[in-house]
């Protein structure tokens, strides 16, 4: 792959004197090509920095006291796992109050204001709006990049990815409006416990239209219909068991070498039974209220007879938000879902593929918070964030460690170390999720319930596989979306889009002094992670462009950013 791209983009021409970034046109073909094959390298180089921990690398020993003074790149590090993107005051705020210290204090931040809410207020409740997903994107952007509940803001992000509902796929009117509502109960209950929110999503409207269990009736013996399986199967695959039956560690139990299945299809038929008669609160459409509310129970399209599933059975005559508690109870005391949440949590914060110790341990405190709670959140986020591998800081020269930076998690970094704000409150990056013209990838827009990329990918015919491990961020890397994600970066970084824009006055003071000011991105936006080599190269590149006239010192600034968002170092999060 990286030699395709090389060829097609003339990597040997000479690079070009001086770097104008002020418009989308400013960098020349060769520069655009130093960065795309930057990115091929990290994106298809096959070996072990696609973003990995091997799964045989020694046992760590648990987590000690965190030690002080906390150095910024650590500080910065633990804030490149943990929110949307390290800022400036972020950075001191960890090193004043330790890791530890750092994450109580987040989570006893406020809910900020919910996305429902805040439709509401910027009048996105009109009869013009009705039919289209007008807000949503704006609600989704402002929250992850300007609200400072950024741990919540991190992990809810996480659970959307793993509880996929894409709004485009809704079959409601006010699909904003239905979007927000469930991006507002993963974000209410991040915190909270993890049977809560399943069973939040379970009576969501939006969940319901995008897993078609809306309206879902009970089997006609005269028509031989039979109730729609699709939420119980994914409910089972995808959000809480998995396809295989789990050790503690997350390691899969066989008989006979072969994985053993955690269900059958007699139990996805059993389990659908139960999910049946849900439906809208409210048959009044000319206002988005109803999908703010849980759904209700119609009695008489219910199933009333038994339902068996996982060897549990419901018996027949069970009310039918009763038979939805119970089903939710069974799956919840699985013991498959600590291992299965605990693992994708895991990756989708700190490395794609995290050592069975480091599961268990993890496991460990979702089966029992240390008070005998099951699926306490704010335990199980604390485990993985201070765990010895999470925090062990030789990680970031292990070339077998970490994970590839998600698209959307580069730009809310930018957005976030640069304070960009939207004055007018309109928010105008839109939906992202193109591979040709932006990032590949755009919270809320997944097309279908598998995300993006899956948790279990793997790029073909690359030391990756060969090693045996995941690299879940590659499924949606490839030659066009590398070349993309390079041109739409640079535009946004030098014009940003509409009245959204980053405010370079302070990293400007710095624009006279290359080390310095390559030292100061590194930090903020790398997360400290660039190595030698790349700071010097950046350097280089901006001591190149005079700090003189009108945009020589934004040039310099915004080459040192863009060329450290294109580097291997910076994707290669470790």
């Amino acid at each position: 792959m990286a030699e395709t791209i090389l060829e097609t983009i003339e990597p040997d021409a000479a690079p070009a004197e001086t770097l104008d970034l002020t418009t989308p046109a400013g960098l020349s073909g060769a520069s655009l090509a130093t960065l795309a094959a930057s990115l091929a390298l990290a994106a298809c180089s096959g070996g072990g920095g696609a973003g990995t921990t091997a799964g045989g690398s020694p046992t760590p020993t648990p987590a000690t006291p965190t030690p002080t003074p906390i150095a910024a790149a650590a500080a910065s590090r633990l804030l490149g796992q943990a929110t949307m993107g390290a800022t400036k005051s972020e950075i001191a705020s960890v090193q004043s109050l330790g890791f530890d210290g750092w994450i109580t204090a987040q989570f006893a931040q406020p809910r900020a204001t919910s996305h429902w809410d805040w439709l509401v207020a910027n009048g996105y409740n009109v009869a013009a709006n009705i039919n289209n997903t007008t807000g949503f994107d704006p609600t989704i952007w402002r929250q992850m990049i300007a609200e400072p509940d950024q741990l919540r803001q991190r992990v809810g992000i996480a659970l959307s990815e793993m509880m996929v509902v894409g709004v485009d796929g809704l079959v409601l009117n006010w699909k904003q409006f239905a979007g927000a509502a469930y991006f507002d109960v993963l974000l209410d209950n991040a915190f909270g416990n993890f049977r809560t929110l399943i069973g939040a999503i379970t009576t969501n409207a939006a969940m319901a239209s995008f897993l078609t269990f809306l309206g879902n009736k009970k089997g006609n013996t005269t028509t031989g219909a039979q109730p729609d399986e699709n939420y119980a199967r994914e409910l089972m695959q995808l959000f809480t068991l998995g396809l295989y039956q789990l050790n503690a560690d997350g390691s899969v139990k066989t008989s006979a070498g072969k994985p053993l299945e955690t269900y059958t299809p007699a139990d996805v038929s059993g389990l659908a039974r139960v999910f049946t008669g849900l439906n809208l609160a409210s048959a009044v459409s000319t206002t988005p209220d109803r999908y703010r509310v849980p759904l209700i129970m119609t009695a008489s399209q219910h199933e009333s007879g038994a339902s068996s599933f996982l060897g549990t059975t419901i018996p027949a005559g069970t009310e039918g938000m009763a038979a939805v508690g119970l089903a939710l109870d069974a799956i919840f005391a699985h013991p498959n879902v600590p291992p299965f949440v605990s693992k994708q949590l895991i990756q989708k914060m700190v490395t794609s593929n995290p050592s069975a110790a480091y599961i268990g341990r993890v496991s460990a405190v979702f089966a029992n918070n240390g008070a005998g709670v099951r699926g306490d959140m704010k335990a199980v986020i604390r485990a993985i964030l201070l765990d010895a591998e999470a925090r062990d800081v030789t990680a970031v020269t292990a070339s077998n460690s970490g994970k590839l930076r998600e698209p959307v998690h580069r730009l809310t970094g930018w957005a976030r170390a640069f304070a960009a704000t939207s004055p007018s409150n309109a928010w105008t990056i839109g939906d992202t999720s193109s591979s040709s013209t932006r990032l590949a990838q755009s919270i809320g827009h997944s097309a279908t319930v598998f995300n993006f990329f899956r948790p279990g990918y793997t790029p073909a015919n690359t030391a990756i596989s060969t090693a045996g491990l995941v690299a879940p961020e590659f499924q949606i890397t490839n030659e066009l979306s590398v070349v993309a994600y390079v041109n739409y970066m640079q535009a946004l970084i030098a014009n940003g889009s509409g009245d959204f824009k980053a405010d370079y006055s302070t990293i400007l003071t710095l624009a006279g002094d290359s080390q310095a000011l390559t030292d100061e991105v590194n930090l903020v936006l790398a997360n400290g992670q660039l190595s030698a080599a790349t700071v010097a190269a950046i350097k280089s590149a901006v001591d190149s462009i005079a700090n003189s006239g009108a945009t020589g010192p934004s040039n310099r600034v915004m080459t040192a950013i863009l060329l450290t968002m294109a580097s291997p170092d910076y994707l290669t999060f470790k």
